[in-house]
């Protein structure tokens, strides 16, 4: 059996919708048709940053032994206006501490509206791109590419997606997660114990 773990905020934990509806539990839907069976287990929280993360993953880790991190955190950094520097060190912790733990990785960047100004959001959603090309790893640069400004797509507080986008959501993922997935899936088995 192989697992996946996946650590984010409300963008991950179905917020204002059905939790089967969010596009995790999408994920172990398709997941479930492939030969290899998967494993999700969904630690994502509403609110979250990348410091509450940082503090959770390495118990998780620890209890689940996932193959394959899914880290989609940072969002709440930035509307809070919270320091880039601390959360570019708490992303660089937890891919740190997934590579310990021998766990492959998937970031999920985010963008943030533009009322912080030019500046910020650009060096926001430059963290992402630069950890994602100096670490080589799979990287979704906004998780919400054709669902943040589209009709009908997200809730009426116009941050979090509705159950519409989920199906969106999940095919901006797979396109990097699945290669992920055959690459982890032709290695030796997970033992069974993990």
């Amino acid at each position: 059996m192989h697992r996946i773990l996946v650590l984010g905020d409300s963008l991950s934990a179905a917020h204002g919708i059905d939790g089967d509806a969010g596009w995790v539990s999408l994920l172990e839907a398709r997941l479930a048709g492939r030969e290899t069976h998967w494993q999700v287990r969904n630690a994502s929280v509403g609110g979250e940053t990348t410091a509450g993360g940082r503090t959770r993953l390495p118990a998780l880790l620890e209890e689940v032994g996932p193959d394959l991190l899914i880290l989609e955190l940072g969002g709440n950094d930035g509307l809070r206006g919270l320091s880039l520097r601390a959360m570019r060190e708490n992303l660089e912790t937890m891919l740190d501490a997934a590579d310990a733990a021998s766990a492959e990785v998937l970031l999920a960047g985010i963008e943030i509206p533009p009322n912080y100004g030019p500046v910020y959001t650009d060096r926001f959603r430059a963290v992402f791109a630069d950890l994602a090309a100096d670490r080589e790893l799979a990287f979704v640069p906004f998780l919400l590419e054709g669902v943040a400004l589209e009709p009908g797509m997200m809730l009426d507080d116009g941050i979090h997606p509705g159950a519409a986008a989920q199906p969106r959501i999940l095919e901006n993922v797979w396109s990097e997660l699945e290669p992920l997935l055959d690459r982890l899936e032709q290695r030796a088995p997970a033992p069974a114990g993990r």
